[in-house]
């Protein structure tokens, strides 16, 4: 019996634990009315200190019947089990099909009696069959649904964005525990001019229980509640966050907090509405699930609205102590800390240090999916990563990005990872002041991609009116030249940043002369004040006498 392996080359190069996914990963999902352009977008950061970033690929492909695939978990490489492979599989890049069918996902956690760890199929291999089979978003529903009906959910609780060219849902799940197969679900279509959000921590609340144009969920949902004691109330009064995970402290400020950045940014008054609420404050005071943004979104926006580190708000990470004398606005974990017995935190932001990988996915059904589907990837911390264009029907990947150059473990020179980690972590060093100089390169670069994408699209779209197959080939091209491209301007910006800033100097070359005017601007005022109110006279210079 033949046999396919879904995640070998990724288990074996890129092997990640659920406890460094914990309190990761954030979602933004957006609909085709609220977007400028008119297409679907998702968004994911997949934040791990061991996950290693690279950029998946599996061509399509046509299976004999009888064809089985191994299933490995996708945390540990753990082997789970073999299902029955299906005729057919379609080409995937990332986190995105040649369909346009986008999915990403977050991970909740929900009540620990529910984690079923002999269910056959975890939340990963989920996302990447059903990516692989589905064409719309939701069939990739239905495909993930059966599958662990059939063969049980391995995983804890998790929340999923789904996208095609012409719907967004946001599902979320969890097990039913040792020795019972299969996981309750609820699944919500967000409505055309709005978005939404989620970050660690379960947001559908009460949904609609006749309304299958807009919601899905698993028949026993609420029964299975009832049965385990979690839930007394009327059907119509059933919240599913409530009852399968219900928000706490740390759900509300490390989880909601992110959830309630992205809102904030895209509509007016609700900052303030909900502020207490995503410190922690006030949970009963929950943040709506959907929000109709002020303005409509552009793919450039997307890419903004995940750069964020609570700036200008009172849990800015430039602002507090831990943002040293120049502002860096990431904390090393662990994410909670001990004084004198009593426990303290730092923030957790959408932004963060290690993030393997992250992209912004834009569906667009007024093309052929052969043109309209594309993946903006990036690598390593937000803020300072590039999104550059994949094209969700091409054949090979950027070599900078393949999978197995490089790991974890492993340096690779020719690693997108790699030199993105080394402009980032120099960066780290003296933030305020490299920082704009990364921001800049950035822009650049995205700009340069976002505005070339119109004239890409037309002439891979008259490639596809002659010959689909061409349009494949330019598209691949394309895209693999934009990623070696990124990968070349990156590594030439980490030459030019270490030259410039090393030793905790400021130099700039100077025409005609042998050596750089050297700038030594030293630490700031607030910080100076501090080391005198810590150290009191003991960095004093006492006062020569006057004669």
């Amino acid at each position: 019996m033949k046999k396919t392996r879904l995640f070998i080359s990724i288990v074996i190069l890129s092997v990640i634990f659920f406890q460094d996914f914990v309190l990761a990963c954030t979602n933004l999902l957006v609909t085709k009315g609220a977007s400028k352009d008119g297409s679907t977008m998702i968004s994911y950061t997949a934040d791990s200190h061991t996950l290693y970033g690279e950029l998946y690929h599996w061509p399509a492909g046509k299976w004999a019947e009888g064809t089985m695939m191994d299933i490995y978990e996708w945390d540990t490489g753990k082997f789970l089990l073999q299902i029955k492979q299906a005729a057919e599989t379609y080409n995937v890049v990332g986190n995105m099909n040649e369909w346009q069918v986008a999915i990403g996902e977050t991970t909740y956690g929900g009540r620990h009696e529910l984690h079923d760890t002999t269910g056959g199929i975890d939340y990963g291999s989920l996302i990447y069959i059903a990516l692989q089979r589905a064409k719309t978003a939701r069939e990739a529903i239905e495909i993930m649904t059966s599958l662990v009906a059939e063969y049980g959910y391995h995983s804890e609780g998790e929340s999923f964005s789904i996208s095609d060219p012409n719907e967004v849902w946001i599902m979320e799940m969890i097990g039913k525990g040792p020795g019972r197969k299969g996981a309750v679900w609820v699944a919500m279509r967000v409505p055309d001019g709005y978005i939404c959000s989620h970050a660690n921590q379960a947001r559908i609340q009460t949904f609609p229980l006749n309304d299958p144009e807009n919601c899905l969920y698993a028949p026993d949902v609420i029964s299975f509640a009832r049965e385990k004691g979690y839930f007394s109330g009327a059907d119509k009064d059933f919240s599913f966050s409530d009852t399968y995970a219900p928000v706490d402290f740390g759900g509300a400020r490390f989880c909601e907090g992110r959830v309630w950045a992205i809102f904030n940014h895209v509509k007016k008054g609700f900052g303030e509405k909900y502020l207490n609420y995503a410190m922690g404050y006030d949970l009963k005071n929950r943040m709506p699930l959907w929000i109709k943004p002020d303005e409509k979104i552009a793919i450039y926006d997307a890419f903004e609205l995940m750069r964020d580190h609570f700036t200008g708000t009172p849990m800015d990470m430039t602002k507090d102590p831990g943002a040293g004398p120049f502002a860096c606005p990431y904390r090393w974990r662990p994410l909670t800390f001990k004084v004198d017995g009593k426990e303290y935190l730092n923030e957790r932001a959408i932004s963060t240090q290690q993030t393997g990988f992250s992209f912004i996915t834009q569906s667009r059904g007024w093309l052929p999916n052969v043109v309209g589907g594309i993946n903006w990837f990036g690598v390593d911390d937000t803020y300072s990563t590039v999104y550059t264009p994949m094209y969700t029907c091409i054949t090979q990947v950027p070599p900078s990005l393949a999978v197995g150059n490089g790991s974890m473990m492993e340096f690779s020179d020719s690693s997108m990872f790699w030199i993105f980690n080394q402009v980032s972590n120099f960066a780290y060093t003296r933030y305020k002041d490299i920082i704009p100089e990364i921001r800049t390169a950035q822009k650049e670069l995205e700009m340069t991609f976002i505005n070339n994408t119109s004239e890409i699209d037309q002439t891979a779209l008259d490639l596809y009116n002659q010959n689909p197959e061409d349009a494949v080939k330019f598209l691949t091209e394309y895209s693999v030249a934009k990623g070696q491209m990124t990968f070349s301007v990156w590594k030439d910006l980490y030459k030019h940043l270490f030259t410039k800033f090393m030793d905790g100097n400021i130099k700039e070359s100077v025409p005609g002369q042998k050596f750089p005017k050297v700038s030594q601007p030293g630490y700031s005022t607030e910080f100076l004040k501090e080391i005198v109110k810590k150290a009191g006279d003991q960095y004093r210079v006492p006062q020569e006498p006057k004669h």
